[in-house]
Order: C-alpha cells, then sequence, then structure tokens
C-alpha cells in the first residue's frame, strides 16, 4: 500500500474513531452519572428513563447532520465537510464536561444538555459518510469492501478507549468523587483527540472520484432533492439495513451495562471490563466480513449476519438474564461480533448504492435514519421492555430489528462491482 493510501485509511479511521469515542462516552454516562446529576432526585426510575431519552436526541439530530454536511459535502467536496464535522462534534462534546448539575441550576442544566446532545449528533451525522466516501472513493478496484473496512474500525477503538477511560476512572476514584467531577474527564479529554484528528484531517486531498465528477460537471444546486426524488429506494433500503448494526450495539452496551449494574448489582468496573473483552470481538469480525464482502460479495454477508442476530435474541434471557459474569461476556461478545460483521460491509455498501454527486447525502442519510429505528429510542424501549414483559421481550426486540435488516437485504441487489461514477 503506497503512503499516500496509508495515510486515507488512517484519516478515514482516526475521524471515526474520535467522533465515536465522543459519542460513547455519552452512552456510558447515560447508564452511570447522567440521570442523577442532570435530572430531579424524587423518583430514581424518572431519572434514568430521562437519560435514556436525552440519549435518543443525538439520534432524531443525525439524519440532519447527515443532510447538512451532505449538502456541502456533495457540492465543495469531501475534505472540507469532514474538518468541519469534526469540529461540531468535538466542540459539543468538550462543552458537556463543562456543564452544571440539576441541583446548581436547575432545570437549565437538563435544557443546555439537550442542546449539546444535539449538537453531538449533528456533528456525527456528518462524519461517517464522508469517512466511508474517502475510503472508498479512493480504493483500488475489488477492494472498497476493504478500504470501507477503516472507518468501521473507528467504532471499537473509540469505544476502547471510551470504556477504558472510564473504566480506568472507576477504579482511582470513589463513588462520591467520580459522580462529583470524574465523570467529566473523559468530555474534557475529547478537545485534545479533536486537535489530533484535525491535523490529519488538514494534510487530506480531495477524493479523485470526486475531483472527477466536479470536473465533468457542475454539482447539484440541491442533491437532497435529487436524493429523495431520483434515489428513495436505495436510501430507505441502506437504513433499514442498518437497523439490525445499531440495535445489536446499544443494547448490548447502553442498555445491558444500566442493567448490569443496577439490576444484576455487577459491580461497575467489573462490567466495563466485561465490554472491554466483548468489543474486541467485534473488532475481530470487522476485518473478516469486509474481506469475505470483498470476495462473496456485501449482500450474502449482511444476510448470513443478519439471520444470526435474529437467532441470537434468544440468548438474552438464558445469558444475560443468568447474573453470571462468564454467561453474560459470551453473550456481549456474541452480539457485538454479529454487529461487527453485519457493520463492516456497510462502508463500502452504501456509498455503492448512490452516485458521485448524491453519494456523500445519501449515504450519510441512509446510515444515520437507521440510527432512529435501530437506537435512537433503544435503550429507552428496553428499559420498559424489561419492567413490563422481562429481559425475553428485550431479546425479541433485536430480532424484529434483524428481521428488519434480513428483509432488506433480500430486496437490495449486489453491489461488489459498481462502477463508483
Amino acid at each position: 500500500m503506497c503512503s499516500s493510501t496509508t495515510r486515507i485509511a488512517f484519516a478515514s479511521f482516526i475521524g471515526t474513531a474520535i467522533e465515536f469515542y465522543d459519542f460513547y462516552i455519552y452512552g456510558l454516562a447515560v447508564a452511570m452519572v447522567i440521570g442523577p446529576i442532570f435530572f430531579p432526585s424524587s423518583d430514581a426510575t424518572a431519572q434514568s428513563l430521562n437519560a435514556f431519552l436525552t440519549f435518543g436526541i443525538a439520534f432524531l439530530a443525525r439524519p440532519f447532520g447527515a443532510l447538512l454536511f451532505g449538502h456541502f459535502g456533495d457540492r465543495i467536496g469531501r475534505k472540507t465537510t469532514l474538518v468541519a464535522s469534526l469540529l461540531v462534534m468535538g466542540i459539543s462534546t468538550t462543552l458537556i464536561g463543562v456543564l452544571p448539575s440539576y441541583e446548581m441550576v436547575g432545570w437549565v442544566a437538563p435544557l443546555l444538555l439537550c442542546l449539546l446532545r444535539f449538537g453531538q449528533g449533528i456533528g456525527l451525522g456528518g462524519e461517517w459518510g464522508g469517512a466511508a466516501l474517502l475510503a472508498t472513493e479512493y480504493a483500488p478496484k475489488g477492494r472498497r469492501g476493504w478500504f470501507g473496512m477503516f472507518p468501521q474500525m473507528g467504532p471499537p477503538v473509540g469505544f476502547l478507549f471510551a470504556v477504558g477511560g472510564f473504566l480506568l476512572l472507576s477504579q482511582v476514584l470513589d463513588d462520591a468523587a467520580f459522580r462529583a467531577w470524574g465523570w467529566r474527564i473523559p468530555f474534557l479529554a475529547s478537545a485534545v483527540l479533536v486537535m489530533v484528528g484535525l491535523y490529519v484531517r488538514m494534510k487530506l486531498t480531495e477524493t479523485p472520484v470526486f475531483a472527477k465528477a466536479l470536473a465533468a460537471h457542475q454539482p447539484l444546486r440541491l442533491p437532497l432533492v435529487e436524493l429523495f426524488t431520483q434515489h428513495a429506494k436505495p436510501l430507505i433500503l441502506g437504513a433499514l439495513l442498518m437497523v439490525v448494526c445499531y440495535a445489536l450495539f446499544y443494547l448490548s452496551t447502553v442498555f445491558s451495562l444500566s442493567y448490569g449494574v443496577a439490576t444484576l448489582k455487577i459491580p461497575k468496573a467489573q462490567f466495563l471490563g466485561m465490554l472491554c473483552i466483548a468489543i474486541i470481538f467485534m473488532a475481530a469480525a470487522t476485518p473478516l466480513a469486509a474481506w469475505a464482502g470483498d470476495r462473496y460479495g456485501r449482500r450474502p454477508v449482511l444476510l448470513a449476519a443478519s439471520t444470526l442476530a435474529l437467532l441470537s435474541g434468544f440468548l438474552m434471557q438464558p445469558l444475560l438474564g443468568s447474573g453470571n459474569p462468564v454467561l453474560i461476556t459470551v453473550f456481549l461478545s456474541i452480539e457485538l461480533f454479529l454487529m461487527g460483521a453485519t457493520f463492516a460491509p456497510m462502508g463500502a455498501l452504501l456509498p455503492e448504492l448512490f452516485p458521485t454527486r448524491v453519494r456523500y447525502t445519501g449515504a450519510g442519510a441512509a446510515y444515520n435514519l437507521g440510527g432512529i429505528l435501530g437506537a435512537s429510542l433503544a435503550p429507552y424501549i428496553a428499559q420498559q421492555l424489561v419492567q413490563h414483559g422481562g429481559l425475553s421481550w428485550v431479546g425479541g426486540y433485536i430480532s424484529v430489528a434483524a428481521f428488519i435488516s434480513v428483509v432488506a437485504a433480500l430486496l437490495i441487489h449486489e453491489t461488489r462491482d459498481k462502477e463508483l461514477a
């Protein structure tokens, strides 16, 4: 691999790693401290549910971010837009780390939290599509799946950094110190990581596919209009394909962490360690699924992985509900392995669904619309399901999400050999 290609691969990876680190630290904080700090203390259950609702706000914002940054990414280029999305995400995350608590300013605290959470969603909504295009539009023929893997490796690495940071803090701080100020450190650390990401992104040049398209014809005035009028079917199917990825991940991390600590009484540090083990399986599945996507096609890989995910929903009650740390780690590892297997092909497939003139807008919108369906309210709904029906109902949620993606995979055409134009 030439040095310039290596640089492109690293730039597509590092941006998503940083942005997903930002996103994940909020998810972990929701499971541990957001409710008591930012909402009234009169009802612990209401605190937990309100915290999960703030988690969902960013997913509602992400499609707007995808459309906003996609508009400029399809008009002026990938590089500048990727720098802007990283800035929006990083600033929002850092400011969460300095917010006052409910005890200090009352309802102003959760209001500001919601605004910054919306900002996180806007930034991340513009990030993934650009990173995926950066990788795939530079990829050699026949290797788009492999190169599309690099932005997909960002999430597990970002998650490891997020979990590792909270795990370290839980080891060196007692609960009182962690709740008082320790939880803020990972948010403030985001500022340093963003500076690294900006340095890498500023060194980029425009992708050859976009440069060629720009030289051939004027960019669309409103890419969004063409996307909705001419490419609605791949947009909808792409979003439905993403549903299983999101459901697997956020039910295996945010919901499971909350349930494991609050209900099963597993120490927070121990459960975070179990998640660190499980996320390695997601990282391992990512290159395997990307390679298989180039060898056998995106569609067969997604069909196989989504079908297995459907069956895995039946494991939640016997494994997570057992309370046994070993069995719980096995369950988390299976779910996150399947998440990696369903997620990896999307780095190439979603860009392949759309022509260059609307690719940033289309890939980003499909990716983030899937987040509304699969993740925005997933921890909240799971919390309600477990209270009214038990863990088997939450497992059923996973199976239904996987079924939706299986149907979408059956309806798409294979894109492996498609030319990017």
